[in-house]
């Protein structure tokens, strides 16, 4: 077997590399990543300079592959290290570039280092080893990856780092309300009133998915999406390209919903799904109106995962206001391997850390809605 280093997931073939990938998880599927690419999200000017590895057989068949970036930057990433940079650029050397294996602006867990075999796994793995002290990078990055790549990442030198997010299960719910009768009486009435506030202002709500999915959806959502940015001084990470090409080349795993009032769109939000869970990722309004996030973000998803049988909703990163709301913390993942002596330093920084996210995790539970018998 042969490894070689790509500049765009375009030189990949599509169906081979989906085959590699084996589901239907949607941020690591080769749509998904061209899209990226080819609508002008991820390249060099912006910082992301696209660096993939694959593994191929004698035959040219594909065993393995990275999604691998040079990063010129730590934004777009939700696992912050920001402060190991600052050490580094302190000690008189340069933190960036750095080499990243993730889903652009996706911090969403999944499979990442995909292998037919360990030794496509391995091939990689020492090819990142090399890059480190051929070229001097301050380090590499893996970020939310589901486990399976956590034995060989071990053995070969990389320390894991633990985050927390909040998910929502779908305990084979019929309707909505069998997932209000799991909370307590207080919990219950105030997520009666959260949503009847919504309702009582005149908005409803309309949702899109399949060949609904046209060029004036895509341009009704992205003011909505871009506003989020633009509000807080910030330019959006995505083009509207991006969305377009999305909605062509995966259609079936994407959901829109719009929030109307008074006949008019006022707020959107974008999400993607595969066969077992529900993801939201964007969303933004025009117009401010009283618990509208929290309906489009949340309910509405709640709603949609029960609807289509989803067994779980990831609404995004960070947020506890969503414990309150039933959205449970679970454990997320990265791993990295860093030069000397910055790793040694990071390593002993990660098991102190480690202690403290599950703390918190544990902690956070007690802010769940759900009734004691539960």
């Amino acid at each position: 077997m042969k490894i070689c280093q790509l500049s765009r997931i375009r030189d990949v073939n599509a169906e081979q590399w989906d085959a590699l990938l084996g589901s239907d998880y949607p941020f690591m599927r080769h749509g998904f990543l061209d899209a990226l690419e080819h609508s002008g999200s991820v390249c060099v000017e912006r910082g992301w300079e696209p660096a993939h590895l694959v593994v191929l057989d004698a035959d040219d068949r594909l065993q393995a592959a990275l999604p691998l970036y040079r990063k010129m930057h730590s934004y777009g990433e939700y696992v912050f290290d920001f402060q190991w940079a600052e050490a580094w650029e302190r000690s008189g050397r340069h933190y960036y570039p750095k080499y990243l294996a993730a889903v652009p602006f996706s911090p969403v867990q999944g499979p990442r280092l995909l292998a037919r075999c360990e030794q496509g796994r391995k091939l990689i793995l020492e090819y990142l080893d090399q890059e480190l002290e051929r070229t001097g990078i301050s380090g590499m990055h893996l970020l939310f990856n589901t486990g399976l790549e956590d034995a060989s990442l071990q053995t070969a030198g990389w320390v894991k780092r633990l985050g927390c997010q909040f998910h929502w299960f779908n305990r084979s719910y019929q309707h909505f309300d069998d997932f209000l009768a799991a909370c307590n009486s207080r919990k219950r009435k105030n997520f009666r009133k959260e949503r009847l506030s919504v309702a009582d202002q005149g908005i409803s709500f309309h949702w899109l998915a399949g060949e609904e999915l046209n060029a004036t959806a895509w341009d009704a959502f992205y003011p909505f999406y871009a506003a989020t940015y633009l509000k807080r001084g910030q330019h959006p990470y995505l083009t509207p390209a991006f969305f377009h090409m999305l909605g062509e080349v995966m259609p079936e795993a994407v959901r829109l919903v719009f929030a109307r009032h008074d006949g008019h769109d006022v707020a959107g939000a974008f999400f993607l799904a595969d066969g077992t869970s529900l993801y939201g990722r964007y969303w933004g309004c025009l117009e401010e109106y009283d618990r509208l996030h929290f309906e489009t973000c949340f309910y509405q998803g709640m709603e949609r995962c029960i609807a289509e049988g989803l067994e779980r909703f990831d609404a995004g990163a960070q947020g506890e206001h969503k414990l309150i709301r039933g959205f449970e913390p679970v454990l997320t993942q990265s791993w990295h391997k860093l030069q000397e002596p910055l790793h040694d330093a990071v390593a002993d920084f990660l098991v102190r850390e480690q202690e403290g996210v599950r703390a918190y995790q544990l902690e956070a539970k007690d802010n769940l809605p759900y009734r004691q018998t539960e």
